[in-house]
């Protein structure tokens, strides 16, 4: 199908209801699903979505990428009665990895992709985003990379292909909202703005790589699966007569289809894989490499050094092609400086952040949100630890939140450009003549 053909799609959608395009077809005449169970396995009522007008008048599309998160979401909303429209994405040149397990987005995803709409009765459309992906996602993957930074492409495609250009395709369809099987929720606020919530199921919450979504698309987006955990999705779909019930999780980068990203970092960026010097926090060489994206801050294993003590890697060094390395103490640090910083939170993000804010912050999706200041400095934003973390490395993501357990509310969050630990950061702030910290830090870190 055509790039985006939006004028394509409503005119498939007319044919197959009979009303003119932008009107949402008529609800069919039987109940395909068992609407009880649906309720009692949700805990939620029909019409869910909190959305104006009944279900059998609101155009809902799903995307759906042919796991069972997606094609449950689809199933669910169907159930309800939603005029419900699945469009899947390719992404890339998926032959590579149409067989292999454990890789999302690959072909046979989009036959699966296909079969569930088919089965729950749904229109279901492909639309090729290869060229969008590629300038988007897997170039700047790249680029990460060759700059020494450790980046995090589920964030950017979200950020600018399901969430920006489909989110567009979603509108010109007539749709009231996108809705997908991603593991967050969402809650009307009470100035009618909706508020991004961690997901129930805690081992399955993704809200870390959904920081960068913005108020506008927030309103706009649907999670279903937010308060539901992946045992009763699973169970969901037996329950629809999904075959992909039981399907295998994604856990590799799409576009990585043999799992080892060097080889299109390297294809696409040979500077990356240039040999270099390790050095230990002296600048004194003690070892070689074969290329900076090998390696990732935090790192121990692989390095090829004898020593007497464990290694890990502290900073990559790009320009000069330099792996630093150090004892694990050498890891912590306490001041994070952002980049490309979006806020979600309540009002204004100056007049919220004043002389400092007091939040939670995760500097790595496997981690838990630990206490810290954001405050304002030299025209951005930076993060101050109130214990300091390990192995934060440039390019991933620092997410903000307003509790650390439970669902908490996600604040917004920005990339992380550099860290430096609390000697460095005392220095400069003799340097500077900078205001103490606030007591109240002080005395979270006694």
């Amino acid at each position: 199908m055509p790039d985006g053909n939006a004028a394509y799609i409503k005119e498939q959608l007319f044919s197959r209801s009979g009303e003119p395009p932008g009107n949402a077809p008529k609800p069919p005449d039987r109940a395909a699903f068992e609407a009880v169970a649906v309720a009692l396995m949700t805990g939620t009522m029909l019409n869910s979505l909190d959305l104006e007008g009944r279900p059998q008048d609101t155009r809902i599309v799903v995307a759906m990428s042919g796991g069972v998160d997606s094609s449950a979401t689809a199933a669910l909303l169907k159930s309800e009665g939603y005029d419900v429209v699945g469009i899947t994405l390719q992404l890339y040149d998926h032959g590579a990895a149409t067989h292999r397990k454990g890789a999302c987005c690959a072909g046979q995803d989009i036959h699966d992709a296909r079969n569930v709409a088919e089965r729950i009765g749904i229109p279901h459309y492909v639309l090729d985003y290869e060229n969008r992906f590629r300038e988007s996602v897997i170039d700047n993957f790249a680029d990460s990379y060759a700059s020494g930074e450790t980046p995090v492409p589920c964030i950017e495609c979200n950020r600018s292909i399901k969430f920006r250009d489909l989110l567009e395709t979603a509108r010109e369809l007539g749709a009231a909202a996108l809705a997908t099987g991603h593991y967050v929720a969402s809650r009307r606020t009470g100035d009618g703005s909706r508020a991004l919530i961690c997901a129930a199921d805690a081992d399955r919450d993704q809200s870390y790589f959904l920081f960068a979504t913005t108020r506008e698309q927030l309103d706009y987006l649907r999670f279903p699966l937010g308060d539901m955990t992946k045992p009763q999705t699973r169970e969901l779909a037996r329950r629809f007569g999904l075959e992909v019930a039981d399907k295998q999780d994604s856990q590799d980068i799409c576009f990585v289809p043999t799992g080892r990203y060097t080889d299109i970092i390297g294809r696409l960026r040979p500077n990356a894989v240039e040999p270099g010097d390790i050095v230990d926090l002296q600048g004194r060489v003690i070892g070689r490499h074969q290329g900076i994206v090998y390696f990732t801050v935090g790192q121990r294993r692989g390095l090829g050094i004898a020593s007497s003590a464990p290694l890990y890697v502290v900073r990559l060094e790009a320009a000069s092609r330099r792996v630093v390395v150090g004892p694990r103490e050498a890891l912590r640090m306490d001041r994070i400086v952002l980049r490309d910083v979006n806020w979600i939170g309540d009002g204004e993000l100056d007049r919220a952040v004043g002389q400092g804010l007091e939040i939670f912050v995760r500097v790595r999706s496997t981690r838990a949100p630990q206490p810290a200041w954001l405050r304002a400095a030299d025209g951005g934003y930076e993060v101050e630890l109130v214990a300091g973390e390990e192995g934060v490395s440039p390019g991933q993501a620092c997410v903000f939140y307003d509790a650390p357990l439970g669902q908490a509310r996600v604040l917004g969050g920005g990339f992380i450009l550099r860290a430096t630990a609390k000697g460095a950061t005392a220095k400069g702030a003799a340097a500077k003549g900078a205001i103490r910290p606030q007591p109240l830090v002080e005395a979270m870190r006694g």
